[in-house]
C-alpha cells in the first residue's frame, strides 16, 4: 500500500504546484493566460485536497512508529481523505469572501 499512497501524494503535490504556479502566473499577467484555479472550480480543488489528504495521511501512517496494520494504516487514510476534502472546501469559501 506505501506505492499507493507515495503516488497519490506525488500527484496531488505536482497537482498543487501546478495550480499555484498558474495563479501566480495568471496574477503577473492581468488574467490574460487563464487561472488553472477557476477551471477546475470548487469540485477539482476538493478532489486534490482529498488526494493530497489520502497520500499524506496514508504515508505518515505507514510510517509510524507505532507499527500499525495495514488495515488500521487504510482506514486513517481514508479519514484523512475526508479532512483534506473538508478543509479544502472551508479554505476555499473563506478566500472567496
Amino acid at each position: 500500500m506505501i506505492k499507493v499512497y507515495a503516488i497519490a501524494l506525488a500527484l496531488g503535490s505536482v497537482g498543487l504546484v501546478v495550480l499555484i504556479v498558474s495563479t501566480a502566473l495568471s496574477e503577473s499577467t492581468n488574467g490574460r493566460t487563464g487561472d488553472l484555479g477557476d477551471r477546475i472550480g470548487l469540485t477539482g480543488k476538493t478532489i486534490l485536497g482529498a488526494v493530497l489528504g489520502f497520500g499524506m495521511g496514508g504515508m505518515a501512517a505507514e510510517f509510524s512508529p507505532l507499527d500499525l496494520s495495514w488495515q488500521l494504516a487504510l482506514a486513517i487514510a481514508v479519514g484523512s481523505t475526508a479532512v483534506g476534502a473538508m478543509w479544502t472546501r472551508y479554505a476555499v469559501a473563506n478566500a472567496e469572501s
